[in-house]
């Protein structure tokens, strides 16, 4: 952030600074006089009647607080709640004239059994888990020690300990199942990034040859925006990671932090550049230094406690689409709380709230429940 976005930051978190008179006309009190600054939205952008706008014929302070308080409004609004499903329809004639019917016993798990009362069927709804011998809770254990930095051997180990015999292959199959169908879901759902992206590179072995795995962090939120893996440090062109990032964040950001690699200001010229001064105003920083704004201190600290932790225990990634990789990447955006976020996710910081202990289980119910509901439409 420059001097003047931090300014207009911190007009906009005051009270009672900003009145709008309608939604292109904002008046905001200045910070040094009594007066107020006409802030009004034109078809050429923002113009404000102060003295920093007219002679400078720059972005001041106060457009920077209409636009930081508008785009506070505008995410809760839009925030995004996903919550644990509740069976409110008949599995076979859609009606909602449901009641519970006791529950059905098996070797792994205790099912409610709802009947209809207009088609008179009785029928269990066991979502995103139908046909499993293991409970969705013994399942969404095995996934989150993996992810947590378990081998599938030792995930085994802990879940005989609790009464259930799989093989590691077994965890394996439910890794790369579960994973598929949140990744589907989960990349519907626009996430309330910040102005500040970083990007850099780690190396690891697939199949045993070298390779380098590309990441996109939002700095505010700690969002993993995109990723890609790749078979040289700064030769590959990485425009594909920089296009999905955009494409997942809806949005390009003023900023992007990299280090002095020539395929980051390549990508970033072809993806992020202002094309002419009515575009969006975009900046790249490759000069990264040990301490200020401009370190690249989270992305060191995401590739360390989060990429280099997986990566250490599967012994490297067998290939380049590994959905473990795509899991690692779900479990730090949704599932794991991060002490830089005082405990948050980077999904919370995102506008996207999980309400529920179970992370896991409620993602996969909504994503097995969206998933027939297009089918549904699609007949």
């Amino acid at each position: 952030m420059n001097q003047r976005q931090i300014r207009g930051k911190q007009i906009a978190e005051k009270q009672n600074q900003i009145i709008r008179i309608d939604k292109t006309h904002y008046k905001v009190n200045s910070q040094s006089r009594n007066k107020q600054h006409d802030v009004i939205a034109l078809e050429s952008g923002w113009s404000c009647s102060c003295e920093d706008r007219f002679f400078r014929k720059t972005c001041c302070k106060h457009i920077h607080a209409v636009e930081i308080s508008l785009n506070f409004h505008q995410k809760v609004k839009d925030d995004v709640v996903i919550s644990e499903v509740v069976i409110d329809c008949c599995k076979y004639c859609k009606s909602s004239n449901i009641v519970k019917r006791g529950i059905r016993k098996n070797k792994s798990d205790n099912i409610q059994v709802f009947c209809c009362k207009d088609c008179t069927r009785k029928f269990s709804i066991n979502l995103g888990f139908e046909g499993m011998r293991a409970t969705p809770d013994q399942i969404t254990m095995a996934m989150n020690l993996y992810f947590n930095g378990e081998s599938s051997r030792k995930v085994k180990q802990s879940l005989v300990l609790i009464g259930v015999k799989v093989s590691h292959i077994t965890v394996q199959n439910w890794i790369k199942k579960y994973v598929s169908l949140m990744e589907k879901y989960l990349d519907k759902i626009t996430p309330h990034v910040g102005e500040q992206w970083r990007t850099d590179e780690l190396y690891l072995k697939i199949k045993g040859d070298k390779k380098y795995l590309f990441a996109m962090l939002d700095s505010e939120t700690r969002f993993w925006l995109s990723q890609m893996v790749s078979e040289h440090k700064g030769n590959d062109d990485v425009s594909p990671m920089f296009t999905e990032a955009k494409k997942k964040a809806k949005k390009i950001p003023k900023t992007l932090i990299s280090d002095g690699a020539a395929n980051f200001h390549h990508a970033w010229k072809e993806q992020y550049k202002a094309k002419n001064f009515l575009h969006k105003e975009t900046e790249h920083n490759r000069h990264i230094h040990l301490s200020g704004d401009m370190n690249n201190n989270q992305m060191e600290s995401f590739n360390s406690n989060t990429l280099r932790v997986r990566e250490k225990v599967v012994r490297g990634i067998k290939k380049d689409d590994s959905s473990i990789i795509k899991g690692m990447q779900i479990h730090h955006n949704f599932i794991r709380p991060h002490q830089g976020l005082d405990g948050d996710t980077p999904a919370d910081r995102s506008g996207i709230k999980i309400q529920g202990d179970n992370k896991w289980k409620i993602i996969i119910q909504n994503a097995t429940k969206s998933l027939d509901t297009y089918h549904e439409e699609e007949l």
